[in-house]
């Protein structure tokens, strides 16, 4: 939906799209391709790196952090490349987020609290009080967030004159806090955290890295909930094959279905061993992110039974 250039002296970037164009999923899907320039290989790598680094990309799924970690890397910057550069030095290792687990609490308070700042200009009713407020000491506010690493509770509140009072953030002060930006002071170094919200996906950006984080709803719609052993679509695509059918006994790591998307076979494998109770896709259809594939159900135990 928004899609702006760099400005950066060293730094191109080459793109065909622009602001409100169309995606699709039957061609090249590359949106952009950024590009240093340096007299020397190292001070072109370093630019690269921390440009890739600093770049704000919300709501596509990429390989930035690897790529970060690979310019970083002693033998990139010396050309020690070939074929097995990521066999030699361990892809599981540069693979390795950006923002480690101290940067994503730290990202979640900063998202509970631009949250509480947005719920405060929106207020039509005493907007001015400030968040949490009572006339009597309460429960700490609460959130939850996860990442792809792990889940994090916010609990947090905020006298009369706005002092912040985190649980497990003792050593963490609030600065300022609107709903794009949250300033906060941690053992005498200040940070500001760059905070965008698109329904329950939240942004995050500052200094410790990247880090995206999904809310937890306070109160759970039953109809949203996809049934346990559900397989979902990772990304939009087609399926091009089908490995079981429904009624099929399958076991753990079977080959479900195929998916082709972005001129690559993805396989959807079965979680578990089971019985394969739900198909609702066919060959040919063309499935969106998120959408359930097929349903596994393990079989009952001697207990359950």
């Amino acid at each position: 939906e928004e899609f702006s250039v760099l400005r950066e002296q060293g730094v191109r970037l080459d793109s065909g799209v622009v602001d409100g164009s169309v995606v699709g999923v039957h061609y090249d899907p590359m949106l952009a391709k950024i590009i240093s320039y340096a007299p020397t290989r190292t001070a072109a790598a370093r630019l690269l790196a921390s440009t890739l680094a600093r770049t704000r990309i919300h709501g596509l799924r990429t390989n930035r952090d690897l790529l970060v970690n690979v310019l970083a890397h002693p033998a990139f910057i010396a050309g020690d490349t070939d074929t097995a550069f990521f066999e030699t030095h361990d892809l599981e290792k540069l693979s390795t987020p950006l923002a480690d687990t101290d940067a994503e609490r730290l990202s979640a308070l900063a998202a509970a609290l631009a949250d509480a700042a947005h719920n405060r200009a929106s207020a039509r009713v005493i907007g001015r009080l400030p968040s949490g407020w009572r006339n009597l000491p309460s429960q700490p506010q609460s959130k939850s967030y996860s990442t792809a690493s792990g889940d994090y509770d916010v609990r947090y509140s905020l006298s009369r004159s706005g002092v912040l009072s985190a649980e497990g953030f003792d050593d963490v002060s609030l600065v300022s806090a609107t709903a794009a930006r949250v300033v906060l002071e941690q053992s005498g170094v200040r940070r500001s955290f760059d905070v965008a919200a698109y329904g329950s996906e939240i942004f995050v950006d500052s200094s410790l890295g990247p880090v995206a984080l999904t809310a937890a709803p306070r109160f759970v719609d039953p109809s949203a909930e996809v049934a346990a052993g559900s397989l979902l679509a990772p990304m939009p695509g087609s399926v091009i094959r089908l490995g079981a059918a429904l009624g099929d006994a399958v076991t753990a790591g079977q080959p479900i279905l195929w998916l082709e998307a972005m001129k690559m076979e993805h396989t959807v494998t079965a979680p578990t061993a089971g019985v394969l109770v739900e198909l609702p896709v066919a060959v040919g259809q063309q499935v969106e992110v998120g959408s359930v594939l097929a349903r596994v159900e393990e079989p009952a135990t001697e207990e359950e039974a």
